[in-house]
């Protein structure tokens, strides 16, 4: 009962910060710069438009966890409401659970209208731009927008830990995207390295440097398979993609499970 009222009571303040307007603004952003990638996407602009449309939402849909988890809990620390929303007899968990719920429906709703968005304005550059290669829009643009649920799911948990561990509102921005560009990008960067070993001097060292890195966190770069869409073909799929699955579900619950121990531990002075 009482993480239903948390629930509830987090969307309220969502959308008392103006979260409608954000999304709407999240939107607009989506929509033109997919249009304007169509119109310079030259033999091919449904595919480059639904590419560019794949970065935008990836990008901007951080921002959005973060801002909403400023909100919803920073600033619960940071404002003293705590003194108000932890009185017995509703626990720590139950608050904190109940507003890491109402940031995930949030996100996955926004991320959701922006797939059927994009979806609806590729077919509609389709219609004025035919180009010869085919893209996939059913299942295999289902499967992208699954992955990047995947994605968003590991830094909503991340931030939410930040937010309870960090004494100001800022570090839970800086952490998070720090997070986020080292984990979409070293995987590509050790790949990278492997097939051209004549970059750098000792790429060996730096590729074994690198690869500690996937025992601290999930390889998000390897979450992007837009290709499955942008070429409709199933063989982008990576092929350890069940274990990927498994490994970023398994530390998304890790953080979880730590950010709930470490707000029944946190000490407010």
């Amino acid at each position: 009962m009482y993480f239903f009222n948390d629930f509830i009571i987090a969307l309220r303040l969502a959308f008392r910060a103006k979260f409608a307007l954000m999304a709407s603004g999240l939107l607009l952003v989506v929509l033109v710069a997919t249009l304007l990638s169509a119109y310079f996407g030259g033999r091919q602009p449904a595919t480059v438009a639904l590419d560019v449309g794949f970065s935008t939402i990836r990008l901007l849909l951080p921002l959005m966890i973060v801002l909403l988890v400023q909100e919803l809990l920073s600033r619960e620390f940071d404002k003293r409401y705590y003194l108000n929303s932890l009185t017995y007899p509703r626990s720590r968990s139950r608050l904190l659970l109940g507003r890491f719920a109402a940031i995930l429906v949030l996100i996955l709703v926004q991320l959701l209208v922006l797939g059927l968005l994009l979806i609806g304005l590729v077919k509609f550059i389709s219609g004025f731009y035919p180009q010869a290669a085919s893209i996939g829009l059913g299942q295999p643009f289902a499967i992208v927008i699954f992955f990047i649920a995947l994605d968003l799911l590991v830094l909503i948990t991340l931030a939410t830990l930040l937010s309870v561990v960090a004494s100001t509102p800022s570090f839970v921005l800086i952490g998070t995207f720090g997070f986020m560009l080292v984990a979409r990008s070293y995987g590509a960067i050790l790949e990278l390295l492997g097939k051209n070993t004549g970059l750098v001097n000792g790429a060996d060292g730096y590729r074994a440097s690198l690869g500690v890195l996937g025992y601290f966190m999930p390889d998000l770069g390897a979450l992007d398979v837009r290709m499955l869409a942008l070429y409709g073909k199933v063989e982008f799929l990576p092929a350890d993609w069940i274990w990927l699955l498994l490994s970023c579900l398994g530390y998304a619950g890790s953080l979880l499970a730590l950010a709930l121990w470490a707000l029944q531990h946190k000490r407010f002075v």
